[in-house]
């Protein structure tokens, strides 16, 4: 059984150039992986937080960054170290990211003002059509008989339940339940057909 090896002892994958552990990591070679990352996580990390000003953020980022490497990347040795190839990718997905958040914030802020003109009321018009209203019912009162239009404004403008409605008119609560009742009916057809 081979022994593993000690913490002093360096993997060999630790001694490999960007380059080759970027062709490792094409060749399948997982632990490749890991050594880019303790090598350029502090450098990726670094970049996306002075960008994004949220650490949750940068370490997202970061992790998608090496998730971006380890899938296969565009990134060419002859062109430029690894480093500077992470440090240019980590710069264009952080602004992404501004742009995406800034955007959604912008969409935000659009729709709540959208909503608060929808519910902003016309304060003229709104006061006609409750004056109108309020006319209406009047006049629907008007149609009931006076004992009918004495409980239900003793209940409804003055707050009084039936027991003491019954008790201030000197009636039996059968009586003021039912002329209530009949009330709100005769009310409710007469309203009903003006509109």
């Amino acid at each position: 059984m081979p022994s593993e090896p000690s913490a002093n002892q360096a993997s060999p994958e630790s001694n490999q150039t960007d380059a080759e552990l970027i062709l490792a990591l094409s060749n399948g070679q997982t632990v490749a992986l890991g050594v880019i990352y303790d090598r350029h996580a502090g450098l990726v990390y670094g970049i996306a937080l002075s960008t994004l000003s949220n650490a949750q953020e940068a370490e997202d980022l970061t992790q998608d960054i090496f998730l971006t490497l380890a899938k296969g990347t565009t990134y060419d040795p002859k062109r430029g170290s690894l480093r500077t190839f992470l440090a240019i990718l980590t710069r264009s997905r952080a602004r992404d990211r501004l742009r995406s958040r800034n955007s959604a914030r912008q969409t935000l802020n659009r729709w709540k003002l959208g909503r608060q003109a929808e519910s902003a009321p016309n304060v003229p018009l709104e006061r006609a059509f409750q004056h109108e209203q309020s006319q209406e019912v009047r006049n629907a009162l008007a149609q009931l008989s006076d004992d009918q239009q004495q409980i239900l404004k003793m209940a409804y403008y003055d707050g009084l339940s039936q027991s003491e409605i019954a008790k201030q008119l000197e009636i039996p609560l059968g009586t003021v339940k039912g002329r209530a009742r009949t009330g709100l009916l005769k009310l409710r057809k007469a309203l009903t057909s003006l509109n």
